[in-house]
């Protein structure tokens, strides 16, 4: 029986964290604070938090050749495939590393195609490395705090070589599967996401336009059944008028394609999914592409000529 622990003590290994952005770099942050050697790369430019704190490298190859752990976080399955596969690769790292990939591991904590992740995973296998995809849940305040849900696939053993690292990150971490499941897990969650910030912004919009206090609404909301973390956070952020990006409505976009393409390959009807993927739709249509997925509610708002609450950018 395998005892799971909230693992952060981890021994010191060779890091390798390739992507930067919002997410990543705070995820990578919590490692080399837990006294790891870390090498990055990044297509911008290396964040100062983490000046001085990790070795930055030329390509994703470079940092492939001196890491035991390679952790991915790009946005979408194009740019996974391309820092694995394409020129100065992760593939390139493994193929020129002594003793090839043997003993080196991928976790891709991107959120991409399920199928397209057991391919890579397949390709990179035959270099002789471990492959985990270990997606993750919380957005940037999660990242920041550590506290992340990481959902993973991939073989038993090589998940617990990189399970303390994920602790170092996140909180709830868990093997849901082989290869693919974490991303499938991913999808499911999106989905859940989505409707729960659809549904509370209609709650939000209908209470404002009706002429109850939006801001009071939530707080009576939030003492019954429809309390939710959405309502918490989201619901504020609505009321608040404050969608500074945490996690930007085109990468849900992304996502919620990524589950009507699943849902179509396999003869499952997502509805409620649907007309969630089109409410981001509109809200990018508006200009809103960039904004946090809680800036859903500005869609609703346009269709009900009333916003939830006055101000804003």
């Amino acid at each position: 029986m395998n005892t799971i622990t909230n693992d952060k003590t981890a021994a010191p290994r060779r890091i390798g964290f390739i992507g930067l952005g919002i997410m990543g770099t705070p995820m990578a942050g919590h490692l080399a604070a837990a006294g790891h050697t870390l090498f990055v790369h990044t297509r911008g430019q290396v964040p100062a938090a983490l000046a001085g704190r990790a070795e930055v490298c030329t390509s994703a190859a470079e940092v492939t050749r001196h890491a035991e752990v390679v952790f991915l976080m790009v946005p979408d399955t194009p740019d996974v495939e391309k820092v694995l596969f394409g020129e100065h690769g992760v593939a390139g790292g493994l193929a020129d590393a002594h003793g090839g990939g043997a003993g080196k591991t991928v976790v891709d904590c991107s959120s991409i195609d399920p199928i397209a992740t057991q391919d890579f995973a397949r390709r990179i296998a035959a270099l002789g490395a471990g492959y985990v995809d270990a997606p993750v849940s919380g957005g940037e305040v999660g990242a920041k705090a550590a506290s992340l849900t990481i959902m993973c696939g991939g073989d038993e053993a090589v998940f617990e070589r990189v399970r303390p690292l994920l602790h170092t990150m996140g909180q709830n971490v868990t093997r849901v599967g082989e290869v693919g499941a974490g991303q499938i897990t991913k999808v499911a969650n999106q989905i859940i996401v989505a409707l729960n910030i659809a549904a509370v912004s209609e709650a939000l919009v209908f209470a404002s336009k009706a002429g109850a206090d939006p801001a009071k609404v939530r707080q009576a909301l939030m003492g019954g059944f429809a309390a939710s973390r959405i309502l918490e956070v989201h619901g504020e952020r609505m009321i608040q008028r404050s969608f500074a990006p945490g996690f930007r409505i085109a990468l849900h976009q992304k996502d919620l394609n990524l589950a009507m393409q699943s849902a179509r390959s396999l003869g499952v009807a997502l509805p409620q999914t649907a007309g969630a993927a089109q409410l981001m739709n509109a809200c990018a249509a508006l200009g809103h592409g960039q904004s946090d997925h809680s800036a859903l509610v500005r869609a609703l708002e346009a269709m009900a000529g009333h916003p939830v609450a006055p101000g804003g950018d």
